[in-house]
């Protein structure tokens, strides 16, 4: 079985390993033709259920062989141009090349004696996305396994600096089309039950200045401790951006921490012409970003970024066995020391690589691309009697609803397009996502695809009317 181990008697076989995998990927993405094969989970799940995992192959081939059969053939391709669902972007060759780079040498990036120059990369990289926010030198962060992990970090940093041992007392503010992980991170900090106080959003899905202002006059008069404002640089549902510059007064008036939530919207942090749509999020605490979606990298890559270095103490602890108090008067630099988790993957190294190959302007270029295609997508719904569009884009989301002319029962066109993702799904032919808006079912496009044209979107549309169409009509002939 040491055969299997990566080491240097076996760089061979390891070469010979992962080329195999690459190739059987590679030729699945040239002949994709489709971004699902609409396989059930009743068909696949006995699939995998039968495979004993106490029997092994002993044989790489046999193994991609069985991969193809229970993953390869049937798993969503996010690269497909008709792929419209959820915030899940292609991804850049430079940042794959990372990935497999960084597996195959494992380093931990909690402390130095594990990663060394993985952890001048990772700070490296801190540093040049404080620089786009906009943060002075004492700014600093360390990355995370995603939006959710940061925006638990962000508010327990938040927590500490509200300086009470009253947590019934602390109150946070966001928007009500914030993201879900803001009212789960309250809980985990054991922040009452109606902590999280949810601020009306206006035609645009951005956050109502003048409520906010309303709702922390009131939480000061009542006592409370206004802890913290969340504002959204890209709201999941809409791609909606809060007023960040006023919200920012808000806080600076009212003692409160303001953290960003730009896990989607930091694309524009390279945008070569939108970078001013978040103006104003130099004025946070802390940002949380996901690289991992509008930087074309692959999951994870994401970090927290604060504008005071000093407030990552709140997560700092020391072990004899990893991280002694010495190694800080030696200046020996311990990601560990800022971050809520331990053993910590190299993800920096993905977003490292397609700096170094493609440059901050070769992605905000792409990044641009998506939000043009959105405004073209707004401007075909806009324009098209079958459909009702929300809201204008900010970012590359489009939310929409199938208006049938004959039918006038908002329960009954609830039902059609909710029959119509879900056959558009088990078709394979194209993903879309859903949501609720105002109690309605709705459907959604996120467009991270530069690949993806306006002739996708109206195809797309098309069979989204065609399934809707399809389901009325039965419906009405069981009715009648």
């Amino acid at each position: 079985m040491r055969s299997h181990l990566l080491n240097d008697t076996t760089a061979e076989r390891y070469r010979r390993s992962v080329t195999e995998g690459i190739e059987r990927v590679a030729a699945k993405l040239a002949t994709t033709d489709r971004p699902f094969t609409g396989v059930s989970v009743d068909a696949l799940a006995p699939r995998i259920e039968q495979i004993d995992l106490d029997r092994p192959l002993h044989d790489t081939s046999a193994a991609l062989d069985e991969l193809e059969e229970v993953y390869l053939r049937d798993a969503i391709y996010f690269h497909h141009p008709r792929y419209l669902a959820h915030l899940n972007c292609p991804v850049v060759i430079p940042a794959v090349l990372g990935e497999a780079v960084l597996s195959a040498v494992n380093s931990s990036l909690d402390t130095w004696d594990q990663s060394a120059g993985g952890t001048l990369i990772e700070r490296r990289l801190v540093d040049w996305t404080n620089e786009r926010i906009g943060f002075g030198p004492a700014a600093d962060g360390v990355f995370t396994s995603g939006g959710s992990q940061s925006n638990l970090q962000a508010l327990l940093l938040a927590r500490e600096e509200a300086k009470t041992d009253d947590l019934a007392r602390l109150r946070v503010f966001a928007s009500e089309v914030s993201h879900f992980s803001v009212k789960k991170s309250a809980k985990l900090l054991g922040l009452s039950a109606d902590a999280v106080v949810s601020i009306p959003v206006d035609h645009d899905k951005r956050m109502q200045t003048l409520a906010l202002a309303r709702e922390l006059e009131r939480c000061k008069s009542e006592g409370m401790v206004p802890m913290a404002v969340v504002a959204t640089a890209g709201t999941t549902d809409f791609g909606s951006i809060d007023p960040l510059p006023e919200i920012g007064e808000l806080c600076a008036r009212n003692g409160a921490w303001m953290h960003v939530d730009a896990a989607y919207g930091c694309g524009l942090l390279a945008s070569l012409k939108n970078r001013d749509r978040i103006d104003g999020i130099e004025r946070a605490d802390s940002v949380t970003v996901d690289y991992h979606k509008s930087f074309f990298q692959p999951v994870s890559s994401s970090a927290v970024l604060v504008r005071d270095a000093a407030t990552l103490r709140h997560v700092t602890y020391h072990a004899e066995y990893l991280n002694p108090r010495r190694m800080v008067e030696e200046r020996i630099p311990n990601q560990v020391d800022k971050s809520l988790q331990t053993t910590r993957r190299f993800d920096a190294l993905k977003l490292w690589m397609t700096l170094r190959v493609m440059g901050a302007d070769g992605i905000g270029e792409l990044f641009d691309e998506v939000c043009d295609l959105a405004e073209e997508g707004w401007r075909l719904l806009a324009a098209d009697p079958r459909y009702d569009v929300v809201v204008a884009p900010s970012l590359s989301t489009l939310v929409f609803r199938f208006i049938p002319a004959a039918v006038t029962d908002p329960a009954e066109i609830d039902r059609a397009n909710l029959y119509a993702r879900k056959a558009l799904f088990a078709s394979g032919d194209a993903v879309v996502a859903g949501t609720k808006v105002g109690g309605r079912h709705y459907l959604k496009f996120t467009l991270l695809n530069p690949e993806t044209t306006a002739d996708d979107i109206a195809a797309v549309l098309d069979l989204i009317a065609g399934h809707a169409e399809q389901y009325l009509g039965e419906s009405l002939d069981r009715a009648s």
